[in-house]
């Protein structure tokens, strides 16, 4: 009996998991991003990556965050105590295969089409009512389409780059914005078109992934070393 209720639990643990990776995806996480940060604030263990920080700055995400961390928290000492009393009679297991069943039908009734447009709606009106896009991950506020991101290129000395204007290098209709250039401790951000690129500057880009990584390596292509 000790051993059906642990397998039983363990059931649970699992499709509240599942059912979590997919309120994540809801709010824009993809699958394998979602299941992972699930685990590790389900476990405690692990929630340190980058992407980490998509969490708690949504307040969706951060809610669910709070329950997982809770019932991973609960988990573990409803386990130890399961083990411990492992030859007990007493171990509620029709209660549990309740719950079981339950957690099965919100996970089945999570995957369906209905059920994720319903949510999503839901969760656009929670966002647009409680966060503002000042609140936003960087990522998340920029990133408009699969292939955008928001990187940094560092300008080494003999670059094709250095010494040329602003202008002359992020060109209308090119893919790319520059946001602003890192210069020692200062950030220049107002008149950027007239400003001329120097080696050692860092230029903070955002804009297309396959364009940006064109101007990187050109930037390695002229360095002689």
């Amino acid at each position: 009996m000790g051993f059906i209720f642990i397998i039983l639990y363990f059931l649970i643990v699992a499709l509240v998991i599942e059912i979590s990776v997919i309120a994540f995806t809801l709010t824009g996480l993809e699958k394998e991003v979602a299941r992972y940060q699930a685990i590790s604030m389900l476990t405690s263990t692990g929630f340190t990556t980058d992407e980490s920080q998509l969490i708690p700055d949504h307040p969706i995400r951060r809610r669910i965050s709070m329950f997982l961390i809770l019932f991973g928290a609960f988990s573990l000492a409803v386990i130890i105590s399961a083990i411990t009393n492992i030859l007990s009679d007493d171990l509620r297991l029709n209660k549990l295969m309740i719950i079981s069943a339950v957690l099965l039908v919100v996970f089945i009734l999570g995957k369906t089409p209905m059920t994720k447009k319903l949510l999503q709606h839901r969760f656009e009106y929670e966002m647009k009512k409680n966060l503002d896009i000042s609140e936003l991950p960087i990522k998340e506020a920029l990133f408009l389409e699969e292939d955008d991101i928001v990187t940094d290129v560092a300008i080494e000395e003999n670059s094709r780059l250095d010494g040329k204007k602003v202008k002359e290098v992020f060109k209308e209709g090119r893919d790319v914005n520059l946001l602003f250039i890192k210069r020692g401790e200062m950030n220049i951000r107002k008149e950027l078109a007239g400003e001329i690129i120097q080696a050692g500057d860092k230029l903070y880009l955002y804009g297309n992934r396959q364009v940006i990584e064109d101007l990187t390596n050109e930037t390695e292509s002229d360095d002689p070393h």
